[in-house]
């Protein structure tokens, strides 16, 4: 997407990194580029107000389940591969994870019984 008008951060750019900004997850000097951009740029804005409402309904929703430290784990070394440009593998990192637990309640259920 483009406004249209020219800026120094391509309105691409800062709908690609947008949940970095976000996340506050990006570099100081990057963050104030990002700044200026949504600043004097409408559409970016107003994206940027969007996706901040449905982060704060997302964490006003679903911000009191804690994350199992081994999902936890599992998403962050996949980021990390994505960082580093490394091959990810294609397995669903959060099914991979559930099916793990679901396995592990039912091996508790069985030795109960």
């Amino acid at each position: 997407m483009s406004c249209g008008d020219p800026h120094e951060t391509d309105c691409s750019e800062v709908l690609d990194h947008l949940y970095e900004y976000l996340d506050r997850e990006m570099p100081d000097g990057e963050c104030a580029k990002f700044e200026v951009h949504i600043d004097e740029c409408s559409p970016c804005l107003e994206t940027y107000g969007l996706e901040q409402a449905v982060k704060k309904l997302v964490k006003r929703c679903c911000g009191h389940d804690d994350v199992p430290a081994d999902l936890r784990s599992k998403v962050m070394g996949r980021i990390e591969l994505i960082r580093t440009g490394q091959p990810v593998p294609e397995q669903d990192v959060v099914a991979e994870a559930v099916a793990e637990r679901t396995a592990g309640a039912e091996a508790r259920g069985a030795s109960q019984d």
